[in-house]
């Protein structure tokens, strides 16, 4: 299996290369445009900063290629926020896959929201094996808000989209690579599914 991760000048590369190696599994860096089209699965991983990555992104073509890929397709943190409509992180236009905003946290609370933290799910698919209110790991000061697409919520004085989900394009807020046996769940989820 073809596992493609791109390439696009965020953080958290190597985590998620690592974590894919303790599945069984090899991951290929790249910002080729085909070779991510011909991946059977491809991981858009990033820690970072949302308008410098969409200006990468949209110089690479790689925004293009992101909205044409038919194949299951993971976003995770930032590549989660870069999915959504909208970021008030450097007033960024994003990719608009899942309808919804990503704001930043409101200045009462602690930010960055870093540590361990429950995630509340629907059961999909994607959680097989994953009792409800499993912790992950968490490390944003943006959020993506509840939204149609919303398949699992965190709270954190308010709640927010942990997990969206929309036809073959799937996003994780936390890091599933550094999230233990239900992040390690959740990245064999998504790489055996149909």
């Amino acid at each position: 299996m073809k596992i493609a991760i791109i390439k696009y000048n965020a953080g958290n590369i190597k985590s998620v290369m690592l974590a894919l190696k303790r599945l069984g599994y090899e991951g290929v860096l790249t910002d080729d445009p085909e070779e991510i089209l011909s991946a059977d699965r491809v991981i858009f991983p990033g820690q970072g900063e949302a308008s410098s990555a969409m200006k990468y992104l949209k110089d690479k073509g790689l925004d293009e290629v992101i909205l044409n890929i038919k194949n299951p397709f993971l976003g995770i943190c930032l590549g989660l926020q870069l999915l959504c409509k909208h970021s008030e992180e450097g007033d960024t236009n994003c990719l608009g896959i899942f309808d919804t905003e990503v704001k930043k946290f409101p200045n009462q609370l602690k930010v960055p929201h870093m540590g361990w933290n429950s995630v509340e799910h629907n059961n999909d698919a994607c959680f097989s094996g994953i009792k409800p209110a499993s912790y992950f790991y968490f490390v944003h000061s943006y959020f993506a808000d509840i939204c149609e697409q919303t398949i699992a919520q965190t709270d954190y004085m308010l709640s927010f989209s942990t997990v969206l989900k929309k036809d073959n394009y799937l996003a994780i807020q936390p890091h599933p690579e550094k999230s233990a046996d239900g992040g390690e769940q959740f990245l064999l989820n998504f790489i055996k599914q149909h």
